[in-house]
């Protein structure tokens, strides 16, 4: 039967500390760790028929204990195998089959629901995307790549329907990752914004012209001094003719009453 060696150098790594609530992140980042160690192969075996050596599982559990508190580490302190500790420790957390079966129904639905709102951006809306379907795979159901890229073209409003349409018909759906749908959604994002942004700089500039222009008319004509203006309709200083209160005379009376000041202007030009 062959033997797995462990590699004789190690990287340092500082293992992560499990929680009551962060199983999720700690199991991946200890898959990363252990497989940088090389040591991953005693929680999950390649060939079943290969057995690991020694020196591999007592690195492997070391790891372990590495990353769990006290209290835990006296539950799984009689386990002989990392992949054992490792087990103990997931059904822990995790619960047994049935819970898991609940949870992920749970998942399932929260992932279906979840929706993209209006004001929400693609990095924010994908952020809570990818933690749902994580769980879900970390409790071992399988969810396809392209199952998730379809959820997110499904998910998006209204402002992104064109761009997600040409996606879905001129895109390869089955080969497309997560990430190549969010970048050209972001890239129509960007694109949305300096358009938005433009606009909304026209039309301060716009609205600055008009203030402008009112504010000129009103110092133009609120400005000036009416003190020596004479209403042609009442012969009274102070107003124009079209701001005067009093009835408006007819064409005669006006050139009657403005032969009438001239005849009493005379004497003292003269």
């Amino acid at each position: 039967m062959e033997t797995i060696k462990t590699k004789e150098s190690f990287v340092g790594l500082n293992y992560p500390m499990l929680t009551r609530s962060n199983y999720t992140t700690w199991s991946l980042k200890m898959k990363v760790f252990m497989k940088a160690q090389g040591v991953w192969g005693a929680i999950e075996q390649k060939d079943p028929k290969v057995a690991v050596d020694e020196r591999t599982v007592q690195m492997a559990l070391a790891a372990i204990y590495q990353g769990v508190p006290e209290d835990i580490l006296l539950t799984i302190a009689d386990k002989e195998t990392a992949k054992e500790a490792w087990e103990a420790i997931k059904t822990m957390c995790m619960g047994v089959e049935r819970v898991n079966e609940a949870k992920v129904q749970t998942l399932k639905g929260e992932f279906e629901s979840l929706v993209m709102k209006e004001s929400e951006k693609i990095d924010d809306f994908c952020m809570k995307l990818s933690g749902i379907v994580t769980n879900i795979r970390v409790l071992g159901e399988t969810l396809e790549e392209s199952s998730v890229v379809r959820k997110i073209l499904r998910a998006v409003p209204d402002k992104f329907l064109q761009i997600a349409s040409n996606i879905e018909q001129f895109g390869d759906m089955k080969a497309m990752t997560i990430e190549e749908v969010v970048g050209r959604l972001k890239a129509h994002e960007e694109r949305m914004k300096g358009k938005c942004e433009s606009g909304g700089e026209q039309l301060l500039l716009t609205q600055k012209w008009k203030t402008r222009g009112q504010g000129g008319a009103h110092g133009r004509n609120g400005g000036r001094d009416k003190s020596k203006i004479k209403c042609y309709n009442c012969n009274i200083f102070g107003h124009y003719a079209s701001e005067c209160n009093k009835p408006p005379r007819d064409k005669e009376q006006r050139q009657e009453a403005n032969l009438t000041q001239m005849e009493d202007d005379e004497p003292a030009l003269l």
